[in-house]
């Protein structure tokens, strides 16, 4: 066991975290942060509106409309807000003008989203164009960057106020991007949308499958158990993918239409995180009944956090980081579960994903509210921590009995020391 983890610290980690730490993967990881409040913002207004109780939605009526309207305004645009975003950190890891380059990208997404006569295509700045602002983002701040390197821009005089000398600045990178884009969309009338959606169709359709989403999991709980932020690494190429897929869902039930995604985003946090990575709420249940008053206190110190989902206290305190017995159940306890709801989803026996609420909302709560009140669905997060209660205490007894041994083997060398 301690070979194949060193094997995997030598050779494996290390070119996951250069990928992670990759300029272009980094601001795109950061820049769709940027749509997180929307999602949770329009997530909320949708639950206002549709709340599960018997007769809320005939008492709120036409009102109910009217909180809709926020819902269109917040996931209607994602693609846009992550355009944006990305263009913003990848502009400031460049150092060069990041209000420019925001514009710029900006202006060639909805170019490139136009639509019929050339007008702006409000539908196509949700979650449908979301892979095209990230290709968009990227290439506008590599062209803008481009231009400034080879000092291929309009200089003004020093006296002349920086506002406006960096609006010259701008001008011939804009020109290039903007006509760039005109003759791509306009002249060529080629849907980018399309072509881009069938290039990250491959990787959005992988990590919407068991396999996938197994897989995405596995390293994001194997870095953790190298010390390694596993959810920093793999996010910058799973969120894209479950955020769009998470605005399919929110679409489809607006429209009351069966929810089309099992992995939507959320699923992780919801279904496969109860007291955070590696659904440790369990093996805090376990240290809170521990015959040993060191788990105990440490048991009682993490359970706040964990309630909301924060559990680094437990991985890097217990510790699970670098220990091969914890580490078992640490990743096995997310892959169970996965399985299990995957398969209670298939099947309709919980409620799929719809809504995402804030990630430190507290387990059970956040089901109900995630899936629109699916009470089978409270009852299996309920089940589920149970099952990480019970897969976690065998480990944890070993780990118990092996802290009993220590301290018997410092009694007995104090002891021992005493009578010499």
């Amino acid at each position: 066991m301690n070979r194949l983890i060193e094997g995997f610290q030598e050779n494996f980690a290390p070119k996951l975290v250069r990928i992670s730490e990759n300029r272009f993967l980094v601001a795109v990881r950061n820049g769709v942060a940027v749509t997180m409040p929307l999602t949770i913002i329009g997530s909320l207004f949708l639950i206002l509106a549709n709340l599960p109780f018997p007769g809320w939605t005939e008492f709120v009526g036409e009102f109910g409309v009217k909180l809709g309207a926020a819902s269109n305004f917040t996931f209607g645009i994602l693609g846009l807000a992550a355009c944006i975003g990305i263009a913003y950190y990848l502009a400031a890891s460049y150092e060069i003008d990041r209000i420019g380059s925001v514009v710029l990208a900006v202006c060639a997404f909805l170019l490139l989203q136009a639509g019929e006569e050339w007008t702006i295509d409000p539908a196509s700045l949700g979650a449908s164009g979301l892979f095209t602002g990230i290709v968009t983002a990227i290439a506008t701040v590599v062209i803008h960057r481009f231009f400034l390197k080879h000092r291929l821009v309009i200089r003004m005089p020093a006296e002349v106020p920086p506002a406006v000398a960096k609006s010259f600045s701008v001008l011939l990178p804009g020109a290039a991007i903007i006509t760039g884009a005109w003759v791509i969309r306009v002249l060529l009338e080629f849907n980018v949308n399309q072509f881009v959606q069938a290039i990250f169709s491959p990787l959005a359709v992988g990590l919407n499958t068991l396999p996938g989403m197994l897989l995405y999991t596995f390293l994001i709980l194997l870095l953790w158990c190298l010390g390694i932020h596993g959810s920093n690494v793999m996010g910058s190429i799973g969120d894209p993918i479950f955020l769009a897929l998470l605005a399919a869902n929110t679409e489809a039930y607006t429209a009351g239409e069966p929810l089309p995604n099992i992995f939507a985003g959320g699923f992780y946090i919801m279904f496969l995180c109860y007291g955070g990575t590696g659904s440790t709420l369990g093996l805090i249940i376990n240290m809170l009944v521990s015959k040993k008053k060191a788990y105990r206190s440490l048991g009682k110190m993490a359970l706040p956090s964990a309630i909301f989902c924060i559990n680094e206290p437990i991985i890097f305190g217990f510790p699970i980081v670098m220990n091969p017995i914890m580490m078992i159940p640490f990743i096995l306890t997310p892959l169970v579960l996965c399985v299990g709801t995957y398969f209670l989803s298939v099947t309709n026996v919980i409620g799929r994903i719809m809504f995402n609420p804030p990630w430190t909302t507290p387990p059970f709560i956040n089901t109900y509210l995630a899936t629109g009140g699916n009470i089978p669905a409270v009852l299996w997060s309920i089940a589920s921590l149970l099952i990480s209660v019970a897969i976690y205490y065998p480990f944890f007894k070993i780990s118990e009995r092996s802290l009993t041994e220590e301290e018997k083997g410092v009694t007995d060398a104090v002891a021992a020391k005493g009578e010499n």
